[in-house]
């Protein structure tokens, strides 16, 4: 037993730290995650979408902090019931997106690895697995330095959890492990391949036959039946290949620019998915980045989920002279994890990124 509680701390301390780390590489994006949890449409507490930051970021760290507890032995006790309540939750909750396909992705691992609702709710059966060896082998956890040593440990775990969150959110995740990091083509991201595999879909076909209702399943065509067609509903069996980048556009009134802009040379884009939520800090450095970037011969174009009549607003307000262009904003929020963030394209590739805090840092200023 003793040897398999070993096992069993190992395992679930490690595995908290990295999950956790992950996370707290990028709370902004854990805090969008919780918001789609958070909506009408799965948990139904909206009033909880205000707050997704400050509980992304206590989560993230909680989590952290409990895996680096659980190593060193720090009280075992509360690690290992906090380490149970907290896996019993997310097992109910990745049960029920999973059992009611409400969220696709957990947000488990960020972005860093994407996992189904059922292979989330089966890696938390499986936590909870060695989390309850560990609770009914609670008197073999013992501290693994001095008590004095232990709380020092303890300590630095918490407070360089708390200051490496803080740090994200001010600059941009350490790590960046979505589709549009530094080096990447978004134009090809975009791209399907030709051998990739096609979504497969099922139509259940409902009709009236002689007063009495009949479905018929099919891949798609249109049954043959005599009687009246009363409806049709279609289920995803398998969604194929989803490339990279989806729902990225830089879009007018008039037309659709994204190839225009994606095979420009040294182009500046300034991103705010919400200018009504755009940081006046931010917001107040974008005219002198301009004015800078047009007199080296850059285009610049600003990105928004935001209505023109705020467009206009923002520009007066601020002094701007670029115009803004339309795109999705849950796609602009992955863009970068700043209100506003700026790229610089040269032909679709992203050559920099910056969080609006680090505008200065970017090299043809």
């Amino acid at each position: 037993m003793k040897a398999f509680v070993s096992l069993s701390r190992l395992f679930v301390g490690v595995l908290f730290i990295i999950s956790g780390f992950i996370k707290l590489n990028d709370p902004l994006g854990f805090s969008y995650k919780l918001q789609e949890y958070f909506s009408v449409d799965v948990l139904n507490v909206p009033f909880l979408e205000p707050y997704a930051l400050g509980i992304s970021i206590f989560v993230v760290v909680f989590e952290v902090v409990l895996g680096v507890f659980l190593l060193i032995g720090y009280k075992p006790k509360f690690t290992v019931w906090s380490l149970l309540l907290m896996i019993i939750f997310f097992t109910f909750l990745t049960f029920y997106s999973a059992y009611f396909d409400k969220v696709k992705d957990c947000g488990c691992f960020g972005d860093a690895l994407k996992l189904t609702p059922w292979e989330s709710f089966t890696k938390d059966i499986v936590l909870l697995c060695f989390i309850l060896v560990l609770f009914f082998g609670l008197k073999y956890i013992k501290p693994v330095f001095g008590k004095l040593l232990t709380t020092v440990f303890a300590l630095l775990g918490f407070v360089l959890s708390l200051w490496f969150a803080y740090h994200v959110l001010m600059h941009l995740p350490a790590i960046d492990f979505r589709a549009y990091k530094i080096g990447n083509n978004i134009a090809e991201g975009m791209t399907i391949p030709e051998d990739a595999p096609k979504p497969v879909l099922e139509y259940s076909w409902k009709f009236n036959v002689n007063g009495e209702e009949q479905i018929i399943v099919t891949d798609g065509s249109y049954p043959t039946v005599e009687g009246d067609f009363v409806s049709v509903d279609t289920k995803v069996l398998d969604e194929g290949y989803t490339p990279p980048v989806v729902d990225f556009s830089i879009e007018s009134d008039e037309e659709d620019l994204t190839e225009y802009y994606l095979n420009e040379e040294k182009v500046i884009v300034i991103v705010s998915y919400s200018l009504e939520k755009i940081e006046r800090g931010g917001a107040e450095k974008l005219k002198s980045l301009a004015e800078i970037a047009l007199k080296r011969g850059y285009k610049v174009i600003g990105l928004t989920a935001s209505g023109n009549e705020t467009k206009q607003k923002i520009n007066k307000t601020y002094g701007l002279i670029f115009d803004w262009y339309l795109c999705d904003e849950k796609a602009l929020k992955t863009v970068v994890r700043s209100n506003p963030g700026i790229l610089e394209l040269d032909k679709g590739t992203v050559i920099q990124k910056v969080h609006w805090n680090d505008i200065d840092d970017l090299e043809f200023l």
